[in-house]
């Protein structure tokens, strides 16, 4: 099984650095990296260009024009890019534990995806992991849900759960089939600005008959302390959302397909 690892960023490339190289003390690397890039400046580029001369997987930058918030649009690019069988998609502010990549690649399953947790970072812990190459753990201070940093594999089989609904949708830390994805045409291109895109998504994949794994106790993420989105846009995609809800849809018109010329 050959897994990509697509992590989203934007104009914040110490973050993005942290995360790579919380890539580089994974247990089990990903067949290849791909950074989603929703329109960050050169020197996100300059950052991506540095660490391809040593990394040791392949390492794609998938950039577009900075438009405004259109995360579903770099998702999308990123995902036609992907050679891998298996997406673990993840922010570019969730700092992987050691085993995330080989959590994740444990549980993956045929008619299944997989939703992950999140350890929240308070602001001067975050810095100290940027700035200072802090690795986090569970004995670190500065953390929430501390609980969230536990990783033990007989802990995680007792306890993921499949869960068939949108509640703690966090697309932060999800994998899924590329396969799949496909057949739902990817992330909905008609939200722009923040919100619901995650949601939107899941509700048509468990429309289509997946079902959903919440992992627990298993690919631990820390998420960098960062001010929240504005939601100005939330309104308009509460509507989106909520049609594909009571239509039942498993598919979106403006999606994947035009980056992988199978457009209908």
């Amino acid at each position: 099984m050959k897994i990509s690892l697509i992590i989203t960023t934007y104009n914040w490339k110490e973050a993005l650095s942290a995360v790579l190289d919380s890539v580089l003390r994974q247990s089990q690397l990903p067949d290849e990296v791909i950074i989603a890039d929703d329109g960050s400046r050169e020197d996100t580029k300059a950052l991506i260009d540095q660490y391809r001369m040593f990394f040791p997987a392949p390492l794609i930058h998938s950039w577009i024009p900075d438009e405004g918030f259109q995360l579903a649009k770099s998702r999308n690019e990123a995902i036609a890019k992907a050679q891998g069988h298996y997406l673990i998609m993840i922010d570019g502010d969730m700092v992987l534990s050691s085993t995330f990549i080989a959590s994740h690649a444990k549980v993956a399953k045929e008619h299944q995806f997989v939703q992950g947790g999140r350890v929240l970072t308070d602001l001067e812990f975050s810095k100290k992991i940027m700035n200072q190459g802090a690795i986090p753990s569970i004995t670190s201070t500065g953390i929430r849900n501390r609980h969230n940093c536990i990783s033990h594999p007989l802990l995680s089989q007792w306890f993921s759960y499949i869960r068939n609904n949108d509640k703690s949708t966090r697309g932060c830390n999800m994998a899924f089939w590329r396969e799949d994805v496909i057949r739902v045409n990817g992330f909905n291109e008609d939200f722009i600005g923040w919100g619901r895109e995650d949601s939107e998504f899941v509700h048509r994949m468990l429309n289509l008959g997946l079902q959903r794994l919440y992992l627990k106790f298993a690919g631990v993420g820390y998420h960098l302390y960062h001010k929240e989105n504005s939601r100005q846009s939330l309104a308009d995609n509460d509507i989106i959302l909520q049609k594909t809800i009571d239509d039942k849809l498993t598919y979106c018109p403006n999606g994947i397909d035009k980056y992988l010329g199978t457009q209908k």
